[in-house]
């Protein structure tokens, strides 16, 4: 079966235990999606699954996609599209409909999205900066100063300075599987996962 699921982040909540503790936990519509291309290491260089996900209107729908989708057997218009690489085949079928049941309650799973987007930061709050005074004749409290000495001439690469801060990849490891819901395709994961609401994310099993 495939190694993962392409996801939608619903929101936070929580959940109490057998041992009655309040656990915080997060919702996630996972699947269900569609194998859209079965890709071989004879014919593409690599073994892997190509699967679609969420449904959308027709006029969102681009051409070349849904032409991709027929040819796939696909009778659904797909938003997103992605791929998981396999060391061999799941013996899965074109146009086949895989769901949340791939996975177990109390399996560990990696959860990986889109940060939060924060816009263009300074310093303190992008590199937790330790600032200046703010008294004592200050005239700047917030501002870098200083970029590096005189002798290179020139500002190192990867100097942290202010700018867009947020909209990373980020990875989740360790995530316990609390609940599942099969028949509204909905996964419950121990804690929190990156990304705002709505925000698409891949849920992959821990092979090792």
């Amino acid at each position: 079966m495939l190694p993962g699921l392409l996801g939608k982040k619903i929101g936070m909540t929580h959940l109490f235990t057998s041992e009655g503790k309040m656990a915080p936990v997060t919702v996630i519509q996972a699947g269900p999606v569609y194998v859209t291309q079965i890709k071989t290491e004879d014919k593409d260089g690599y073994e892997a699954i190509q699967v679609g996900f969420e449904e959308i209107s027709d006029k969102h729908l681009s051409f070349p996609k849904y032409g991709h989708l027929k040819k796939a057997g696909v009778q659904k218009n797909l938003r997103t599209i992605r791929e998981f690489r396999v060391e061999t085949q799941p013996g899965v079928e074109l146009g086949q409909e895989i769901g949340v049941d791939i996975f177990a309650e109390g399996e560990v799973v990696t959860v990986t999205g889109t940060s939060k987007g924060k816009g263009f930061q300074g310093g303190v709050k992008r590199y937790h900066f330790k600032g200046q005074h703010m008294t004592h004749g200050y005239m700047t409290h917030r501002r870098p100063l200083s970029s590096g000495a005189t002798g290179p001439q020139r500002v190192f690469k990867g100097t942290r300075k202010p700018g867009r801060m947020g909209t990373d990849t980020v990875t989740q490891k360790g995530l316990k599987v609390i609940k599942i819901d099969a028949e509204r395709n909905l996964i419950l994961v121990d804690g929190s996962v990156p990304g705002p609401n709505g925000a698409l994310v891949v849920i992959n099993k821990v092979t090792r």
